[in-house]
């Protein structure tokens, strides 16, 4: 009896051994699996926490080289212009030619009277007269006393003070012809002709008016224009004033012929850059041959490029909010592989308005647009691409 009362006392012992073990376990993975998911959570907490601290940008690929074609605002001018003033005084008498008619180089453009100047003439004509009769009184009155003073009958004295007069009326009337050759000079100018041949663009006369040359107030009477080929006349960047050379041909369109193109040549070019425009005046030259164009017309002038010149920085295209204005200069915000930024100062080239030509930069890089004004080198970022710059 006391065996089997021990057996049935001994039997259940295993089995509630095994229950606490496995609750046992069963607690240790509950804690472990708590505690886990305690750090998981904080880590997760510190991670969203970290991320929200990052700001997000809007990125942009910078174009590759900035312009092919550079279009430029000139002015077109006659070959030749030259404004005809009256060179004495008087009246219009007749004007034979008008606007845009076409003269020959010599042509009469204008009669004027000049009653002073003709009366000046006939008086200095008589005083050369009057001057030539006494040289030649002189002239005769020295040989005698020359004749005299080898006989003589006359002393040396008398004799070197008649050659004396002559020289003197020699001299009187070398003056007084001098006074009729400006006359005439000044009477041939009533006469107006054309120093050219070419195109009447001005007249501002009229018969009857009164001409007063010399004076600061003098207005010409005609312009004359030669335009059988027009100078075109253009200030180029100083970034484009190395590709400028002779024999550069661009085109260009004027706003009378919209849907035309016209060819000019590059002639010559100042050679120096304004310091003030940062700019190089250069000049071309078009064949003017079908009479369509006029000077003083306004034209857009383009020049087209490939490639970006000799020795030239390679150029990129960049929206303008992309520029970080800071004490070492002008500067932009990259973007590098690992999302970080980087502060690259820029040189600009040309401002086209809402974008800009910079060098410093290439077109693999990736260009913070808008960038907060704290944004520092290295700070971590969230890009968000923005398309292209160009």
């Amino acid at each position: 009896m006391a065996e089997t009362r021990t057996a049935i006392h001994a039997g259940p012992r295993p089995h509630l051994r095994w229950i606490v073990l496995g609750g046992a376990c069963l607690f240790g993975i509950i804690l472990v699996v708590g505690t886990m998911t305690r750090i998981h959570d904080r880590r997760q907490l510190h991670a969203t926490n970290v991320a929200a601290l990052v700001p997000s940008v809007t990125v942009v690929h910078p174009g590759g080289h900035a312009v092919d074609t550079l279009v430029l605002p000139g002015i077109l001018q006659a070959w030749y212009g030259a404004p005809v003033y009256a060179r004495t005084n008087g009246y219009l008498r007749q004007w034979y030619v008008d606007i845009g008619q076409k003269v020959a180089a010599g042509q009469l453009l204008a009669e004027i009277d000049t009653p002073d100047v003709d009366l000046q003439l006939a008086g200095a004509r008589a005083a050369l007269g009057t001057r030539t009769a006494q040289r030649d009184l002189a002239r005769i009155t020295s040989r005698r006393w020359d004749r005299l003073n080898a006989q003589n009958a006359v002393s040396q004295q008398e004799t070197d003070e008649r050659r004396g007069n002559l020289a003197a009326s020699e001299a009187t009337r070398h003056e007084a012809a001098a006074e009729v050759e400006r006359l005439e000079t000044l009477s041939a100018f009533k006469r107006i002709i054309a120093p050219f041949a070419g195109v009447i663009t001005s007249r501002a006369t009229d018969i009857g008016a009164l001409i007063v040359a010399g004076t600061a107030a003098s207005q010409p009477l005609f312009t004359v224009s030669d335009v059988s080929r027009l100078r075109l006349y253009v200030r180029v960047p100083q970034a484009y004033a190395a590709r400028m050379r002779e024999g550069f041909v661009a085109h260009f369109t004027v706003p009378d012929y919209r849907n035309r193109q016209f060819e000019a040549r590059l002639l010559h070019s100042s050679d120096a850059v304004d310091s003030q425009s940062g700019t190089m005046l250069v000049q071309l030259v078009y064949d003017n041959g079908e009479n369509l164009l006029k000077p003083g017309a306004y034209a857009q002038i383009s020049f087209a490029f490939h490639g970006p010149g000799p020795q030239a920085p390679p150029t990129a295209r960049i929206p303008a909010s992309s520029l970080l204005f800071r004490q070492d200069g002008t500067t932009v915000a990259l973007v590098d592989g690992q999302d970080h930024v980087r502060i690259r100062p820029v040189a600009i080239l040309i401002d086209f308005g809402t974008e800009l030509e910079v060098t410093g930069i290439t077109p693999s890089d990736r260009i913070i647009t808008n960038p907060p004004d704290e944004i520092g080198d290295g700070d971590p970022v969230k890009p968000r691409e923005g398309g292209h710059g160009a």
